[in-house]
């Protein structure tokens, strides 16, 4: 029997009928097929069928091949969520480059410094982000070419800086061009760039077959029809999108564009184009629960949100809720493609109290469909914890949807994937369904005589008062104590509350040493997607410490 040929190894070989790369390019061609006259992008007076996205997608990989532009080449947008930087989606990786959307909230040396380090070849910019831009491109030690993005939308602010238009580079390229998809899945599809909260940022690999699942994950996650109406609340450079560019062609839905995000803009689309979904921040959320009457429109369908980062109170749960909107709870980073893991939601929850569903709904929750697996363990023998919803661990990924690394940095990636898994950062707990909870980034631990005291736990309860619009909670440097927490707190309008008044609520449902020492109320440092920056609001602390304002 040992002799005897393995026979599911002979004659049964991949070829090019049974084994293709998995690609996201694919699902534009499918819905170009199916959907030719559907509209697949909306932004101000411009519509832009399946059809007509997968033409201009194939003139962009058209003229920027004409111009040199191929494999492992890197193409930098800076833009606003626009059809342009929807189309960069597919035309860019039709010709195996690399898309590297920028945060456009960056300065101008960072974006420098992105530029640089991805090697960009070529630069196409919103013309709203010319002042930031024209700083980056006169730090750069080589020229590269720039296009404009001319958008209507845009009102005219900014300046055009580059040698010609989108539109008119769009005119030099073929619709009808023939791009083949990767040769392998494992080629890279896009550039992201970490938020470089510890010095410079680092880019982030994607490749071709994690950014199709994901796309795919999407959808079974939240369980999109095909006549999904998707807002672009989210910006498209964070995380490309989610990848929600390529599961909104995988569906043949509809993206209405948006590049001001306010609770008017997002009522106007609901009403105007029947948004269906959207994601974002819980900066988001509170848009829509502060927003006043004269911005609000009335709508006759459930709108299904998916938030990420601090989890919506209850409060926040219950008018979200009462205004037709369903919050969908996820949590990710940037190395695992955006949304890795969701608070997979069971019906006979619905029939509890909005108490009891806020605690549930504040639970990061299980592995997306399509990542291997994700555990939380003790960050040196990575050994899982045990389910008890108290022992706290590092939460870890491994699988599809993780990164292939941080470009040209092989400490970062070895040390980032050591021992097979993803090493997040993140600390959290399990309970005893298998859903996990974070407690907080490693960092941001705070130890107060000798005791571990979760910042994200004090926030969630100050977020339980009716108050309180925002908030975050750091160190502070204590002479007995070691440290102590203080909070910095927004505040909704009209609101009178004192430092006394919520130090008071939090130690109705804290424990004494868990709660606040000192509250300030002062506007919080946000990244563009509306997370609280730590690292900043640290600095900021200790700044009012030294001023002895705190």
């Amino acid at each position: 029997m040992a002799n005897t040929p393995r026979k599911y190894e002979e004659h049964l070989d991949k070829t090019p009928a049974n084994y293709v790369p998995l690609t996201p390019l694919q699902f534009l061609d499918r819905a170009t097929l199916a959907y030719p006259d559907k509209t697949a992008v909306i932004h101000g007076a411009r519509r832009y069928t399946w059809r007509q996205t997968a033409e201009r997608a194939r003139r962009l990989a058209s003229a920027l091949a004409k111009r040199g532009i191929g494999k492992g080449s890197t193409v930098a947008v800076m833009g606003s969520n626009t059809p342009e930087l929807y189309e960069a989606h597919f035309g860019v990786p039709m010709i195996g480059a690399v898309l590297n959307a920028l945060n456009v909230r960056l300065n101008a040396e960072e974006i420098a410094f992105i530029l640089e380090h991805g090697e960009a070849e070529i630069l196409i910019t919103d013309r709203e982000f010319s002042p930031t831009v024209k700083r980056a491109l006169a730090r750069l030690k080589d020229p590269i070419p720039v296009i404009d993005i001319d958008d209507p939308e845009a009102g005219g602010v900014g300046e055009l800086l580059g040698e010609t238009t989108y539109e008119a580079l769009l005119a030099e390229g073929d619709p009808d061009f023939a791009w083949s998809g990767p040769a392998d899945e494992w080629d890279a599809i896009s550039l992201n760039y970490t938020s470089g909260t510890t010095g410079n940022p680092k880019g982030v690999v994607y490749h071709h077959r994690g950014a199709y699942l994901n796309a795919l994950g999407n959808i079974v996650t939240w369980t999109m029809p095909h006549e999904s109406v998707y807002l672009w609340t989210l910006p498209m450079f964070h995380c490309n999108g989610w990848c929600f560019p390529w599961t909104m062609a995988a569906l043949a839905g509809t993206s209405v564009c948006c590049r001001k995000v306010n609770a008017q803009t997002i009522y106007d689309a609901i009403a105007t184009h029947g948004v269906t979904h959207f994601c974002g921040a819980p900066v988001v959320l509170g848009f829509l629960i502060n927003a006043k009457d004269s911005e609000k429109r009335a709508f006759d369908h459930t709108v299904k949100v998916m938030t990420a980062a601090a989890p919506p109170p209850a409060s926040v749960l219950a008018r979200m809720q009462a205004d037709g909107f369903h919050v969908t709870h996820a949590y990710g980073l940037t190395e695992v493609y955006g949304p890795a893991t969701v608070c997979a939601w069971h019906t006979e929850w619905n029939d509890l109290d909005m108490e009891e569903q806020a605690r549930l709904k504040s639970r990061q929750g299980v592995r997306y469909v399509v990542q291997d697996g994700m555990m939380i363990a003790d960050p040196e023998t990575l050994e899982p914890v045990p389910w008890d919803g108290e022992t706290m661990g590092e939460v870890f990924y491994r699988g599809n949807i993780t990164m292939r690394g941080y470009l040209k940095n092989p400490e970062a990636t070895e040390k980032a994937l050591a021992g097979g898994w993803f090493h997040t950062g993140d600390l959290g707990v399990v309970h005893p369904d298998g859903y996990i909870q974070l407690k907080d980034r490693s960092k941001d631990i705070i130890i107060s005589g000798g005791e571990n005291i979760s910042s994200i736990e004090v926030e969630d309860v100050l977020y339980q008062h009716p108050d309180v619009v925002a908030c975050g909670v750091v160190a502070r440097p204590h002479e007995k104590w070691g440290e102590t927490p203080v909070a910095v707190v927004e505040l909704r309008d009209g609101a009178t509350l004192t430092e006394q008044d919520l130090v008071a609520f939090c130690r109705e449902h804290l424990a004494h040493y868990k709660c606040p020492r000192d509250i300030l109320f002062d506007e919080l440092p946000k990244t563009s997607t509306g997370k609280i920056q730590k690292y900043r609001l640290r600095e900021h602390v200790r700044r009012l410490i030294a001023a002895g304002e705190a």
